[in-house]
């Protein structure tokens, strides 16, 4: 997948939201949370770690959209470190999708805190990996996820306007 329209878009949408701002901070560290919460949130949705209940997950729908609320911070702790020089997304390898769905959010997880406090583009492209990862857990489609991605991004603009 291609990812030079996703960082274009991303980098708009940073720029209206960091010309709302009142004060204007580094806030790598807190997209970087952000980043961390939106993906317990996706897990969440999954129920893929709930082995004491019997209830399933969450509506496709909405499990797509916690993961491209993911996917923003990630393009945008890209674009927040120089890293748009990512063209495409960095496949996952056999490994890593042999893991179960538990594991690699676990895995997501590690390689998201290793980057936080090494932001190379090597720790940066392996969180990409991950998230390949989970979108072949999760069947998600290139396709379905530029879609899904292209809609939140109209709605985070949208709730910019109302002062979310």
């Amino acid at each position: 997948m291609k990812l030079a329209k996703l960082f274009q878009m991303q980098t708009e949408l940073d720029a209206y939201i960091q010309r709302n701002r009142k004060e204007q901070t580094d806030v790598f560290r807190e997209k970087g949370l952000a980043l961390l919460v939106e993906l317990g949130e996706l897990a969440n949705e999954t129920r893929c770690f709930k082995f004491w209940s019997t209830k399933g997950p969450s509506e496709r729908a909405i499990i797509i959209e916690e993961y491209v609320d993911s996917i923003h911070f990630i393009l945008s702790l890209g674009i927040e470190r120089g890293l748009t020089n990512i063209k495409t997304w960095p496949q996952s390898d056999d490994t890593m999708k042999e893991k179960n769905v538990t594991e690699v959010f676990m895995s997501t997880y590690e390689a998201i805190v290793t980057f936080l406090n090494n932001p190379t583009e090597h720790h940066y492209r392996i969180i990409w990996q991950w998230y390949d990862a989970l979108a072949f857990h999760l069947q998600f489609s290139n396709d379905s996820i530029i879609e899904a991605y292209i809609a939140k991004n109209e709605e985070n603009y949208e709730r910019q306007k109302r002062g979310y």
